[in-house]
């Protein structure tokens, strides 16, 4: 009995009314996931890479999509499109992301492609250069107004002291691998598919290591705590990031090291609030204060700071003071620090006290007028 083949639109996950993008998008995000090279050995992600291939094959193309939807499989004598006939001629799957990245080599450092060279980021086998590291550092505002140096630790992968990363025991050699013949790679075809996937036995790096260290198993790394001081300059901001060269995992077989990128959170402050490089606070002062006028001592992060208060100051009134803030991280300026009053109402009055204001409210017709004469000019009208 003969096998009923699975819906394209299903295969890629989309519907029938996707667009050719859509269906672009759907086929690459299955590809990658399916893709012998990122499944070496598993033959059945191998035969859904040819399925989704296959469905691409048909609906990427406006006729041949046309013909499946309207006489589905039997448009093409029910035959693969990689099986040598039905769908039309074969084409390589992944020209689709040699269109979306054309004049760059991510698509061949994506799947590994390029020769088996060693020492690069992407290459197969030999030397391979470690990958890079993240470290999430909190500081304080006053550390990150005025800089610091800081020693952090953190676990990672380090060369093996006992081989010197090589992974081979001292006095111990290297030969061939018999497999690949020191490519690091080996291939197979199916059909129309070319497939080629890193050698099972010396796993990529061309060579089979006679002894393996036996302080690190011949992986050439082993895992350590690292500690090292970084510094922190002034100026710097939740989300800078600080690239720390050559601290982050060692690369494998002798590989050069990976970055360590220091990621900065600066950590809320209990009475500043940072706006850029300028400093926000907010002060309460007394009623007396704000319709007499004088000065007060306000907080600054470099100390105490002289603030003038005019007679009738209202609530809510900001005050710059230039120069408080934080530096820039570029050097040269600082932000400044903005003041806002907000004007404290007594809450309790002893009775002289309250008969002096009273008093006060007599001679200045506040009991006869208690709202403000620009507001009531506005809304009069709902008064009369």
């Amino acid at each position: 009995m003969s096998q009923v083949k699975e819906d394209y639109y299903e295969l890629l996950g989309v519907s029938r009314q996707a667009t050719a993008d859509e269906i672009k998008k759907a086929y690459r995000k299955m590809a990658v996931k399916f893709h012998p090279d990122k499944n070496p050995g598993d033959t059945k992600a191998e035969e859904m890479f040819k399925k989704v291939s296959e469905a691409y094959e048909v609906l990427k193309d406006e006729n041949k999509r046309a013909a499946y939807d309207r006489y589905g499989h039997a448009a093409f004598g029910g035959a693969s499109a990689g099986g040598g006939g039905g769908a039309g001629p074969f084409h390589d799957p992944f020209d689709i992301f040699r269109e979306v990245f054309s004049g760059s080599n991510i698509f061949d450092e994506f799947f590994g492609g390029g020769g088996s060279g060693g020492g690069g980021r992407g290459g197969r086998g030999g030397a391979q250069r470690g990958a890079d590291l993240r470290y999430d550092l909190e500081i304080t505002l006053e550390e990150a107004a005025s800089g610091i140096e800081k020693e952090i630790s953190f676990r990672k992968p380090v060369a093996c002291a006992h081989c010197s990363g090589s992974g081979a025991e001292p006095g111990s050699g290297t030969t061939r691998c018999s497999t690949c013949g020191g490519a690091g790679q080996v291939t197979s075809s199916r059909g129309f598919f070319t497939f080629r996937q890193t050698c099972p036995t010396c796993q990529g790096a061309g060579t089979i290591i006679e002894r393996k260290c036996t302080k690190c198993a011949g992986q050439g790394r082993v895992n350590a705590t690292s500690r090292i001081k970084v510094r922190i300059p002034a100026g710097v901001d939740t989300g800078s990031k600080l690239r720390s060269a050559g601290n982050g995992e060692a690369g494998a077989a002798g590989g050069p090291a990976g970055d360590l990128y220091i990621v900065v959170h600066v950590a809320d402050h209990e009475v500043f609030e940072r706006r850029g490089e300028d400093l926000f606070c907010e002060i309460p002062i007394k009623f007396t204060l704000a319709t007499l006028g004088g000065t007060i001592q306000v907080p600054t992060l470099k100390g105490k700071a002289t603030l003038k208060i005019p007679p009738g100051t209202q609530s809510g009134t900001t005050f710059r003071l230039k120069g408080k803030g934080m530096p820039s991280l570029r050097g040269g300026y600082f932000g400044d620090q903005l003041v806002r009053v907000h004007v404290e109402v007594p809450t309790s009055l002893t009775s002289d006290q309250r008969r002096k204001l009273e008093d006060f409210a007599l001679a200045c017709g506040d009991a006869d007028e208690p709202v403000g004469k620009s507001f009531f000019e506005k809304a009069k009208k709902f008064f009369d």
